[in-house]
């Protein structure tokens, strides 16, 4: 078994600093990528999360193939493009579908690892943090609502 602890001690191979607009400027998101052998780590943080009345919200949390955080009206978003899927598969196999992220009072953490894409695969796509959980069988994004924030993945200097 590999000790994968290690690499929380190192500096990230990218980075992306997500923000909200409009009714969701509150929420910042820092997520950090760390590649080990094969396998890519994952690890986010976010505040100023919705809070919800009824326990901890579920927010889903994606890469996104476009390369910029700009849209219209009906989506402040909308120039993030598709959930990043480059060998086509159904959702939610695809290469950019993550965990949901938990909120607890406007915040949350989430690590976790992954060989559905590498690092430099993903440098200059967007990742989006949506307002409903994924429902993992919706096609083709999981139902999972407006997008409330987003970033661009950049590779650490």
């Amino acid at each position: 078994m590999q000790n994968y602890t290690s690499v929380f001690t190192s500096y990230p191979a990218a980075f992306a600093v997500i923000n909200g607009r409009g009714k969701y400027s509150d929420v910042y998101a820092r997520v950090n990528f760390y590649q080990k052998n094969d396998r890519v780590i994952v690890a986010a943080w976010a505040e100023g999360l919705p809070v919800t009345e009824c326990g901890s919200g579920v927010f889903g949390f994606h890469i996104h193939s476009g390369v910029s955080c700009t849209g219209n009206e009906e989506d402040i978003y909308s120039d993030a493009l598709k959930h990043y899927n480059p060998k086509g598969c159904a959702h939610p196999y695809h290469a950019g579908d993550m965990p949901p992220l938990f909120e607890e009072n406007g915040e949350a953490f989430s690590a976790f690892m992954t060989t559905r894409f590498t690092i430099d695969e993903i440098i200059g796509k967007t990742i989006i943090i949506h307002s409903s959980p994924d429902d993992f069988t919706t096609q083709p994004s999981g139902n999972s609502g407006e997008k409330i924030a987003c970033g661009i993945i950049r590779k650490t200097s």
